[in-house]
């Protein structure tokens, strides 16, 4: 039986990721610390493991005592990491270090898998072409201006220095669907009537619907391909303003009302939200750092070479993933 690790299982696109490949009938492996919610992880076929990514000699030794009890895993698909921290620091700690230690412990140990999938961001490249907004393409230079990108970067380098070890990079940009929290925020808002954003310069947006998204990692695992890197995106463009039409839409919300705040209140804000989340110890959703993913206005991307090698082709446009969210959001009383 194919047997795979999903690291950051409990997560909103790793929760999806486990469900995918029970439906396979694979021997799943949820890396899942023993803190966090298993709401999402409730068939009794799921194989628990909590995984110490902090200490590298600790977590070779569990991978050594996993293997020598259930064998090796055929796939991993490493989900694990933050978008949001109280301190900047925490981000290459926990998005680059832990992963480098998985990495090191998988190869050291000599179980490095068929392929290992790499959950990385849009976000590690950066800020694109804001003139005439051109599309990012996977052969331009990384550039990423937040913590949170400079953690995905760096370990995409360091996955890509390896020449013993088959991986593949998925550079989602905005990924939504059931369960996710962050967009939630936003169709909340616009459900009860608020339609907020930042910034009177127009914002360029892809997207990925969750199960779309899930479509491509099985795709890149089971094609005899490694060694790849692709931007995710369903193919389509948006402005920020088509994004909450067509939200208001799916919400069927006639009257709105459009509040726009300018760039520098909302820096200014995120300093003092910044310094409370240093008092309080933990993350908010306004931040210097997520300031600077805010700011950019083009969020697009190629997607070529993903249509290309996978024959990628997204089922969910906007409008349709939309309504299976809110539709998924109503039944579960978020909404």
């Amino acid at each position: 039986m194919t047997k795979i690790l999903i690291t950051g299982a409990s997560g909103f696109i790793g929760s999806f990721y486990v469900e995918a490949a029970l439906q396979k009938g694979w021997e799943v492996w949820a890396g899942v610390r023993k803190t966090s919610s298993t709401e999402y992880l409730t068939n009794p076929e799921i194989h628990f493991i909590d995984l110490n990514y902090a200490d590298a000699a600790s977590l070779q030794q569990q991978i050594e005592e996993h293997v020598a009890g259930h064998s090796k895993w055929d796939y991993v698909i490493h989900c694990a990491g933050i978008t949001k921290s109280a301190l900047n620091v925490d981000f290459e700690r926990i998005n680059h270090v832990f992963s480098q230690n998985l990495i090191d412990a998988l190869r050291i140990s000599g179980n490095t898998p068929e392929k290992f999938v790499y959950m990385s961001s849009l976000a590690a490249f950066g800020p694109g072409d804001e003139v005439h907004y051109t599309p990012l393409k996977p052969e331009d230079t990384p550039k990423p201006n937040s913590a949170y990108g400079r953690s995905k970067i760096q370990t995409e380098r360091f996955l890509q220095s390896l020449s013993d070890f088959p991986y593949i990079i998925l550079r989602p940009t905005g990924v939504y669907g059931p369960r996710e929290k962050d967009y939630y925020v936003m169709c909340k808002m616009v459900n009860t009537g608020l339609d907020v954003s930042v910034g009177r310069k127009p914002q360029m947006l892809n997207f990925i619907y969750i199960k779309d998204l899930v479509r491509v990692c099985f795709s890149a695992i089971e094609l005899p391909l490694q060694n790849k890197v692709w931007f995710v995106a369903d193919g389509d463009t948006y402005t920020s303003q088509s994004y909450t039409q067509i939200l208001k839409e799916v919400l069927h919300k006639k009257h709105v009302l459009k509040i726009t705040f300018p760039l520098s209140l909302v820096k200014a804000v995120s300093v003092f939200a910044g310094l409370y989340c240093l008092v309080a110890k933990r993350p908010s959703l306004v931040n210097p750092d997520k300031i600077k993913i805010m700011e950019q206005r083009n969020w697009t991307c190629d997607t070529s070479s993903l249509e290309k090698d996978l024959g990628f082709k997204a089922e969910y446009n906007l409008r349709r993933g939309l309504e299976e969210t809110v539709a998924w959001y109503k039944d579960h009383d978020w909404l």
